[in-house]
């Protein structure tokens, strides 16, 4: 196994998604952002988090998070344990295959809520406005199968309801995201071995361990 391709994409991924989300928690923290409107329970449980962690290590275990995840769904995408790719694309495809799906019109009832599918419904079809509709359309998903996988695997998958949510890293769908590049590099030959999880964690946190 190639473990120093390992290396060099989990610290590069820290530092990137430490910067998306640093850089997205500074704007929603804003006294007239649109979070605060939209969802100022999930913002005071995040101040909160700020007032006893600090604003570093909220966007250092915000940041893990969504790190975790998205190798973790890489891992059962390619292992079957999953339906759907939540995260991989279908063979000659370039987008994630549940994002795919519901463009054509396929949404599981099972795991997305009427509201969630209404809204995704009106976002494809331009009756809902957004700026990135594609892109807003995946969040939704991704957060509802996130959700469903919370019963068999709530280690990892904790509800997504609050400020974790309003962090998510933009532009998940762009060829040089985060997401992206987790797809390339746990390749099939890669995911064949579970103790890539390990060696993945153990180069995540190798910056702040030799800074510690």
């Amino acid at each position: 196994m190639d473990t120093s391709r390992l290396k060099k994409f989990a610290i590069e991924a820290r530092q990137e998604l430490m910067g998306i989300i640093g850089a997205k928690l500074e704007l929603i923290r804003k006294t007239n952002s649109l979070a605060w409107r939209d969802n100022p329970k999930a913002m005071k449980a995040l101040e909160g988090l700020i007032k006893e962690i600090g604003i570093e290590q909220t966007i250092e275990q915000v940041s893990y998070i969504w790190f975790n995840r998205f190798v973790a769904l890489r891992f059962m995408d390619i292992h079957h344990y999953t339906k759907i790719g939540v995260v991989s694309p279908a063979e000659g495809q370039t987008q994630p295959e549940l994002l795919s799906e519901a463009k054509a019109g396929y949404i599981d009832d099972n795991i997305v809520s009427n509201e969630t599918k209404q809204r995704i419904l009106g976002l494809l079809n331009g009756t809902i406005q957004s700026p990135k509709p594609q892109e807003e359309v995946y969040q939704l998903l991704l957060v509802s199968y996130c959700n469903a996988f919370n019963k068999q695997l709530p280690f990892i998958f904790e509800r997504i309801k609050d400020y974790t949510e309003l962090l998510m890293p933009d532009d998940l769908l762009s060829s040089v995201s985060v997401l992206t590049k987790t797809v390339e590099t746990l390749d099939e030959e890669t995911c064949k071995d579970v103790e890539i999880i390990g060696w993945l964690y153990q180069y995540y946190i190798s910056e702040k361990k030799d800074q510690v």
